[in-house]
């Protein structure tokens, strides 16, 4: 444990805090496009969100995440930072040496694990919040929020209201609704998320000596949550419904369920859903959080020193 570092932590939270202030508006988006109805593309979308609930309606469910998703991104980069420098003290004998593909992807995947672990919850929440003055997009059965006919009409003030329902009505298990598809979205999801921008970062600085600049931090970031997000949208259109699904009915068994009758009734396109959206998120989000991360970590040694 000698090359534990609890900086990598603190860091990762700012990071976090970072990333959903600046990506937040566009995942409402990402969410309405693949749970809801009647959006004929990403900008109808978003003109329909500002048109009748201003621009108010983009940071539906921030709260939450903003509090939840820095300690939730603390603890994913803490893990990911430490776990590579233990597998370089194992491996080489000195945790400051470059990791290689396979240091990289076993860290990758066990951040991966870790976060549905501590996300799910929170992304159970948030999709809740963001699509309660919504049409579900339920396979063939559309559900609608504000009708008086289905049960549990719960207008959820705020994520403790939204967490109290849960735990009332599903318990501790329906905190983990979609847990299933999350470990499918964000094991590889984490693996296209460091590994490109370690690479990228690498590749960019020239002198292997020197840590990457502010803009090299940037762009590797960037193009890194480009990528992680786009590959990542077909199961993260699974695991949306999934979460959006059990609040008036349970319309989806499971994974496999949820991802055959989608299929069934809306095409292969459906898992494609908010796929511009995610790429387009992911690379301000993930720009904002690795750069926040990066710079956090250079301030707190600095200071050490």
């Amino acid at each position: 444990m000698a090359h534990f570092q609890i900086h990598d932590f603190v860091a990762g939270y700012l990071g976090g805090a970072a990333g959903v202030i600046v990506g937040h508006p566009l995942d409402t988006v990402k969410t309405r496009l693949q749970v809801g109805q009647g959006y004929k593309n990403t900008l109808n979308c978003i003109f329909t969100i500002f048109k009748n609930e201003n621009v108010a309606g983009f940071f539906k469910g921030m709260s939450f995440p903003l509090a939840s998703i820095a300690i939730y991104n603390s603890v994913v980069f803490g893990v990911f930072s430490n776990t590579q420098r233990l597998i370089s003290q194992h491996r080489y004998g000195v945790p400051s040496h470059s990791p290689d593909l396979l240091d990289l992807t076993v860290a990758s995947m066990l951040a991966g694990c870790i976060s549905v672990a501590i996300g799910g919850p929170v992304d159970l929440v948030k999709i809740r919040l963001q699509m309660q003055t919504q049409s579900i997009n339920s396979g063939r059965v559309s559900i609608n929020h504000r009708s008086s006919m289905l049960p549990y009409q719960t207008a959820y003030k705020g994520p403790v209201q939204c967490l109290n329902s849960i735990l009332r009505h599903k318990g501790f298990a329906g905190l983990y609704r979609g847990a299933g598809a999350m470990i499918l979205r964000d094991i590889p999801g984490y693996c296209l998320y460091f590994i490109p921008y370690t690479f990228i970062c690498d590749w960019i600085t020239s002198d292997t000596n020197t840590a990457p600049s502010a803009s090299s931090v940037w762009i590797a970031g960037g193009i890194a949550g480009a990528i992680s997000w786009g590959t990542a949208t077909p199961m993260d259109v699974v695991k949306s419904r999934l979460q959006a699904d059990g609040v008036y009915t349970n319309k989806y068994k499971g994974v496999s369920d949820c991802i055959l009758q989608c299929y069934q009734n809306e095409g292969l396109k459906v898992f494609f859903r908010g796929i511009t959206v995610n790429a387009v998120r992911g690379f301000p989000m993930s720009a904002a959080m690795f750069l926040t991360y990066e710079l956090s970590l250079k301030a707190m040694k600095k200071n050490k020193v």
